[in-house]
């Protein structure tokens, strides 16, 4: 690691030490707002705004109208950022870096205190000093989109970490959807079957780390804080909440307390989705709050919703990284995998070096077989850039006849959001074979590199301002 990545590993669990050390040494990647903004889609409409101009920086905002505290948002749009994360690793190392700290999991080491225990409410307090922010037009109304539930099973001795789109639902309430049917859900059913409510922790804003496990696929019974743990190479400092006693992030900006009732319904949906398309589809779960928990100045975390690059990042890359390993363990002529941002969830690029006839569709398949959320792969030669669109897609359109290289699967389990998907959730998944083949001929037109140089000379003389 750097000077700036050790700044960064330096500054602890502690989200304000993070960002003080993150806008110390990257602040050409930070753009601050001061100026008021409302807090009705202005910060969508910002990031929407910066990202058609290609830029995804993180987002800073002093003064959104009627929140009373800073909101950070944005944080993992960039996978330059996420990389300074995990020690400053490049983009192309994500993947390798992440399954190297995920493997060295630590589990938890409680502490007595810590920022997120400076201010409890309990049980006088109304839901409505919560800082929250209405991020589309067509949702229900201001969302918490980071809003990581914890939940522990001590008859089974499990814990999960996961999360669900939440909206207040009342002065002690709050709307959720457990709509992914995951392992928070699995708690709840085994909870309902004792006859009892399933008591949860719900975690607004920790450091990047803890939330980057959070949003990792860990079998039933694998705790996320011990994988945050491994992300950090220290183990998660916690604490303990005052009724149930759920172990949180001791440097958490605010943490409700309560129970889910796996009976009572609330009012939630619809919103804007990974998908792009504003969902409605929900369990529309209730989680009753007896503890409001939060540091003396606290900020809003924000995770920016829809089809955002952040959005999608942060689901993305722990999936993107334990497929990428499966991958090149058993085929070893895999050498990159990208899920671009333009197919959701749903869409994956895979370049390989073929060894033999066929192992393009074999290595399709197995993606396809693992990753419950895709449906379609493109399979492309190992000199294909996966990280760009045009470049799949110059591959598709020279590489690629439909009647010899389609795959097509029916009948499997997708994503429960898909607004394609049939009414009982499962859809089609499609392979497209874009590999030149044995029997290809052809010999790619290239540019010698010190054509290449001269121009980025040239280039560089005629730019504006050059030469002052």
């Amino acid at each position: 690691m750097g000077a700036p990545a050790d700044a960064l590993a330096a500054a602890g669990q502690d989200l304000h030490r993070f960002w003080a050390a993150y806008r110390e040494h990257f602040g050409h990647d930070v753009l601050t707002v001061r100026e008021p903004l409302g807090r009705d889609q202005d910060v969508t409409a910002l990031v929407w705004a910066l990202a058609a101009e290609g830029r995804h920086p993180a987002l800073e905002f002093e003064q959104v109208q009627g929140l009373g505290v800073p909101l950070l948002t944005n944080l993992f749009a960039s996978r330059e950022r996420v990389g300074r994360m995990l020690g400053g690793v490049a983009p192309a190392g994500i993947h390798a870096e992440y399954q190297a700290r995920s493997r060295r999991m630590t589990p938890p080491r409680e502490v007595s205190q810590g920022a997120v225990t400076e201010v409890v409410h309990g049980p006088d307090f109304d839901l409505a000093v919560l800082p929250t922010i209405r991020h589309f037009a067509t949702d229900r109304g201001p969302y918490i989109t980071n809003a990581v539930i914890v939940a522990e099973d001590g008859d089974a001795g499990i814990g999960n970490v996961s999360y669900h789109r939440s909206m207040l639902n009342g002065p002690q309430a709050v709307g959720t959807s457990l709509h992914s049917r995951g392992h928070l859900w699995r708690m709840l059913q085994a909870a309902q079957a004792r006859g009892r409510p399933l008591p949860v922790a719900m975690v607004i804003g920790a450091h990047p780390l803890f939330m980057l496990a959070a949003a990792a696929r860990l079998p039933y019974g694998v705790d996320e804080r011990h994988l945050a743990g491994g992300l950090f190479g220290a183990p998660l400092d916690v604490v303990r909440t005052p009724r149930h006693g759920i172990a949180v992030p001791a440097h958490a900006e605010y943490v409700l307390e309560g129970e889910i009732d796996p009976e009572a319904k609330a009012e939630e949906g619809p919103f804007g989705e990974f998908t792009g398309y504003s969902s409605d589809r929900s369990t529309r779960s209730l989680l009753r709050v007896c503890t409001l928990m939060h540091r003396r100045e606290p900020w809003l975390l924000d995770v920016v919703g829809g089809n955002s690059a952040e959005h999608l990042n942060l689901g993305r890359i722990p999936r993107e990284s334990e497929m990428v390993e499966k991958l090149k363990e058993r085929f070893p002529g895999v050498t990159a995998v990208h899920y671009p941002n333009s197919g959701t969830h749903f869409h994956a690029y895979v370049a390989l070096k073929q060894s033999r006839p066929g192992e393009a569709r074999q290595v399709m398949l197995g993606l396809l077989g693992w990753d419950a959320y895709l449906k379609t792969v493109v399979a492309v030669d190992a000199d294909v850039d996966v990280t760009r669109d045009e470049d799949v897609l110059w591959a598709l359109a020279t590489h690629f006849q439909p009647h010899l290289d389609v795959v097509v699967v029916d009948g499997l389990p997708g994503s429960a959001l898909d607004p394609s998907a049939s009414g009982v959730g499962t859809t089609s998944r499609m392979g497209l074979d874009a590999t030149r083949g044995p029997a290809f001929e052809g010999v790619r037109a290239r540019i010698d590199e010190a054509a290449v140089e001269r121009a980025a000379a040239l280039l560089a003389r005629t730019a504006p301002g050059a030469g002052r």
